[in-house]
């Protein structure tokens, strides 16, 4: 497999700007590994495909509001900082992207909010984009992040062109969201409702959280041909040992087990036994899975419908089968599902 296999012609109009009206309303494609049948449903009908006992595993992730804008000290130049991930929080020491990047030298004081604001030093040059800065904030540690909270806007992915709108800031989340530390949202868990979640819980199907935490690593482009030579940003992870129990017992019980996202079966795949089990853990993790690759744990994965060449698209051709998955890919695009963060979603069986 290589990055051309993956590659095809998406149209611009089938990018979801906007998320559905209802987020249980979503369309829903159904994909047959074994016939390769597809069905179209919509995704409150999700709940047909699971039996008591069954395991769906949800990524309680929360995004953290990432995107920052400021100035330059003494041009006042309009910048704008991406917060990607917090090397030292005693030193409010953090790597970011800035944009535009070619005019931030270090030693550079940026500037963010008025009145009550925030002042940061370029320190480093890690990249042609990144730098790693460093807060200038003397109070404690939480009303620092309270600040940032306060100035940081929800950081929607780039190939969204509107301006941010008030419900953004909860539609580019999970409702189950806890744990703060993505910079992007787990996008298969934005089509669960609670309303859809409690149902699951009444006919007994099991809803264990593990935490992968999402950094901008996840959606980079591969650019390199031979898949075996793609470098992957490494993100915090932390699976439970309750977490693990219910999968566990679950696959002991030959019930269905389920990773509700491809950060849930990314996360699931870096910590399984010999024997097929879950292991609990707490790290970090690089895993990049593309075909061939032989799954241990889920059964089956709710993914959304993903962009040309990206790592996420090779993960579900890796579940599902190339030529099956890419199959499927051209029937979304004639039947107009929307693709990306806000789009439609699959069941890969």
């Amino acid at each position: 497999m290589k990055t051309s296999h993956f590659s095809f012609k998406l149209p611009d109009r089938l990018l979801a700007e906007f998320p559905a009206k209802h987020r249980d309303e979503s369309r829903l494609m159904v994909l047959r590994r074994d016939t390769g049948e597809i069905e179209h449903r919509s995704f409150k009908d999700l709940i047909d495909y699971f039996d008591e006992g069954d395991v769906l595993i949800l990524n309680n992730t929360k995004v953290f509001p990432a995107r920052l804008f400021g100035s330059k000290e003494k041009t006042g130049a309009h910048i704008e900082v991406f917060l990607l991930r917090e090397l030292n929080p005693e030193s409010r020491l953090w790597d970011v992207l800035v944009d535009p990047a070619r005019k931030i030298r270090i030693g550079n004081k940026l500037f963010f909010g008025d009145g009550d604001s925030l002042v940061a030093e370029v320190i480093d040059n890690t990249t042609s984009r990144g730098r790693t800065i460093r807060f200038l904030f003397d109070g404690s540690y939480s009303s620092f992040r309270k600040k940032l909270r306060k100035l940081g806007k929800t950081p929607l992915p780039k190939y969204i062109k509107r301006d941010l709108r008030p419900e953004d800031a909860a539609r580019y989340q999970t409702v189950y969201a806890k744990e703060e530390g993505s910079v992007a949202a787990p996008t298969a868990g934005l089509h669960f409702s609670k309303h859809l979640l409690k149902r699951l819980e009444i006919k007994g199907v099991h809803l264990p959280e593990i935490t992968l935490h999402l950094g901008l690593g996840t959606f980079r482009p591969v650019e390199v041909e031979d898949l075996s030579k793609h470098k992957v940003d490494s993100e915090a992870l932390r699976i439970g040992e309750q977490a693990a129990k219910i999968v566990n017992e679950a696959i002991g019980e030959r019930k269905r087990i389920c990773a509700v996202g491809t950060t849930v079966m990314r996360a699931i795949e870096s910590s399984v036994s010999s024997d097929g089990r879950l292991n609990p853990f707490d790290g970090w993790t690089n895993k990049f899975i593309f075909p061939p690759y032989d799954f241990r744990i889920a059964s089956c994965m709710v993914t959304n419908f993903h962009t040309p060449k990206s790592m996420l698209l090779m993960m579900v051709a890796a579940f599902a089968g190339y030529d099956l998955i890419m199959k499927a890919y051209r029937e979304a695009i004639r039947e107009g599902y929307r693709f990306y963060s806000y789009g439609d979603a699959m069941l890969i069986l």
